[in-house]
């Protein structure tokens, strides 16, 4: 059996999916390739209403990429507090907030020059 191995693009869709499913909120997709600092390709962003909340979506996201792309987060940080819940996909890094720890961090600006693919407000 080969393993289920997904392009970017559709890791995105299906890491929003995850979000999504659980009703994670303002869903950005930022485009950082351009960026020659940046660690990574892409930052998914959303927030959550509470610790719960938050853990909630990165489970959410954990098992439908699981599902869908056979894969497991290269590494993962946060989940002790669910302030900020950091998923590492390699080429893609999720970021799950608490709306005030979003507003404070403001991944937004400090990545400026990002180009923002997606930009989605529930």
């Amino acid at each position: 059996m080969t393993k289920n191995k997904l392009t970017v693009n559709k890791l995105i869709d299906v890491i929003v999916e995850g979000v999504e499913d659980l009703k994670g909120e303002e869903i950005t997709i930022m485009d950082l390739r351009d960026i020659e600092t940046a660690v990574c390709d892409y930052f998914i962003i959303c927030n959550g209403t509470s610790n719960t909340h938050v853990n909630a979506i990165a489970g959410s996201v954990r098992r439908k990429v699981k599902e869908e792309a056979q894969e497991n987060p290269w590494h993962i940080e946060g989940e002790d507090n669910g302030e900020w819940v950091l998923m590492d996909y390699v080429n893609i890094v999720v970021h799950i907030f608490q709306k005030q720890t979003r507003e404070y961090y403001d991944l937004e600006s400090l990545w400026g020059d990002a180009e923002i693919i997606s930009a989605e407000n529930n």
